[in-house]
């Protein structure tokens, strides 16, 4: 697996879980853009990724939204009235890093890549409607920058096209998320098992892009090896924009990065062993063979003098049948846990 660079962070097998809040189309100028920045910073967020895009090349005219978060609706009124423009991005880049995230975009269209290259965006990501615009990604892996590349309503094989088309332009700088295209998704179009199956299908960081409600299936993402986490961000669910009712709030964003954050502690280091702060208990715990009775050097030990009780520090029971038929090698009282010393 090839480590992706994000800013001073890195998206890789061995580094914590990368976070990032998708802003883009949560605000509509500046002041309401930086207090997002603010909210993810505040939270933990590693990254802000903000929707580059221009009506006029990102749709036509007669298409049409037909989803639970926007109702049926006009894509171009829509993009129109949330386009960003350069300046803003520029602002809003320069404002992140001030408060240490890194900051990069979606672009729609190959004059959206230009455009954020012209003001030295770090990274670009695909969104699933791009997933299978050949054109676009090779142009996009042209500029040597990390690509991170959503995998919504893709067949593994068009995934598999799409990062060969990358790779090809030769940037193996790529991170692939598991996503499901829906507004919100409902829990029975998550599919994580196909997260799992695109980690053993690629050699690069595969993450997951949420649209649930609830942060529950980003920690679940997280527990099963997603390397990077990306979801919708807002101040209030309840705000004026179709993303905002998808979004995560500041709050339950919080305990999502703490619980994240959590996770190489709870892991641990894969090795099956007593931990530590187990010993005590093993000792006091676990079950050796017990005398039942007063014994004298040279008796048998058999079932009628010999039981299987607490403490462990004793014979453990597993070699209860082979003590079975041994002599005492001294005389031995009731209740004292046998000691091999203690057999012959």
């Amino acid at each position: 697996m090839t480590p992706v660079p994000l800013g001073d962070k890195t998206i890789g097998a061995n580094e914590p879980v990368y976070i990032i809040a998708e802003i883009g189309g949560n605000f509509q100028n500046l002041d309401d853009g930086r207090r997002l920045v603010d909210l993810a910073a505040d939270a933990g967020c590693d990254a802000v990724k903000l929707q580059t895009f221009r009506a006029e090349t990102i749709t036509s005219k007669i298409a049409m939204f037909e989803m639970e978060n926007t109702g049926v609706m006009s894509q171009y009124d829509h993009f129109s009235k949330y386009e960003l423009d350069l300046e803003s991005h520029a602002a809003m880049f320069a404002y992140a890093e001030e408060k240490g995230l890194f900051a990069f975009s979606t672009p729609s269209h190959q004059t959206d890549v230009d455009a954020l290259e012209e003001i030295g965006v770090g990274a670009h990501k695909i969104g699933s409607d791009d997933a299978v615009n050949i054109p676009l990604l090779k142009h996009v892996a042209r500029t040597g920058k990390p690509v991170l590349l959503s995998t919504g309503m893709c067949t593994i094989s068009e995934a598999e096209r799409a990062l060969d088309a990358i790779l090809e332009e030769g940037n193996d700088n790529v991170a692939l998320f598991h996503c499901t295209t829906n507004y919100p998704c409902p829990p029975e179009s998550v599919n994580l098992a196909a997260m799992l199956t695109m980690q053993r299908h690629f050699e690069v960081p595969v993450g997951y892009s949420d649209h649930t409600l609830g942060i529950d299936t980003c920690y679940a993402a997280a527990v099963l090896g997603a390397r990077v986490l990306e979801f919708h961000f807002t101040h209030d669910k309840t705000a004026d924009g179709p993303d905002h009712m998808l979004s995560k709030e500041p709050g339950e964003t919080r305990a999502l990065v703490e619980k994240v954050r959590a996770l190489p502690t709870l892991m641990g280091d894969g090795v099956k062993r007593p931990m530590p702060t187990e010993m005590n208990t093993r000792r006091n715990n676990r079950k050796s063979l017990v005398l039942t009775a007063d014994v004298t050097e040279g008796d048998k030990i058999t079932p009628t003098n010999v039981d299987i009780k607490r403490p462990g520090y004793g014979i453990s029971c597993e070699h209860y049948f082979n003590v079975l038929g041994k002599t005492a090698s001294r005389d031995l009282k009731a209740d004292e846990p046998l000691m091999w010393e203690d057999v012959l």
